[in-house]
């Protein structure tokens, strides 16, 4: 008989999370409870353009951070003026859903936002409207599973929570109550 892994985030939001928020807003089934969808990690590379090699060792750590092979984002069309030819490597993708989902986003609340520099918590300015929490990171740095020392140069990448949520406030209640530390607001 095998044991079923559960990630421990997932674990919380199914016991402690879900009937928090029906509890909040009065939802019916649980079934209407918001949910992370998946968790999007972009990484520009205009750096790629001069230098191939910075591609794989980009997606190595971005592989590393993720516990995924990213995918190669290639340009659609030349442009002259940024020295820029079709289907150039210019950036890599990483789409996480289901417990790689889980377990990145309990690494990163857990181990990764505690090593940023001058932290005061997450801007509540990143959500989009529909729900969805976008964030920029300026360096790959704060994750554990990057080494500095084998890192040759620092990279900003853009991390987006896809959530079910209808509203920002929904969407903000869900990622808070899974221990995300967002700045408070002033009034």
């Amino acid at each position: 008989m095998s044991i079923k892994y559960v990630s421990r985030l997932k674990k919380s939001y199914q016991e402690k999370t879900v009937p928090e928020m029906m509890q909040k807003f009065g939802y019916k089934n649980f079934l209407q409870v918001p949910r992370i969808e998946k968790v999007v990690i972009n990484m520009g590379l205009s750096e790629a353009r001069e230098n191939v090699k910075i591609v794989d060792l980009a997606s190595a750590e971005l592989g590393n951070m993720t516990g995924q092979k990213p995918s190669v984002r290639r340009a659609k069309k030349s442009i002259s003026n940024f020295k820029l030819r079709k289907n150039m490597p210019i950036g890599l993708k990483v789409t996480l859903r289901g417990d790689k989902m889980y377990d990145f986003i309990d690494r990163f609340i857990s181990a990764s936002i505690p090593r940023m520099r001058d932290f005061h918590g997450l801007e509540p300015r990143g959500f989009d409207g529909q729900g969805n929490y976008n964030l920029g990171l300026k360096e790959q740095y704060i994750f554990p599973e990057i080494e500095i020392d084998k890192s040759d140069k620092a990279r900003g990448m853009n991390i987006t929570f896809v959530t079910t949520a209808k509203t920002d406030m929904e969407s903000k209640n869900l990622l808070m109550m899974i221990g995300m530390p967002f700045k408070k607001e002033l009034k």
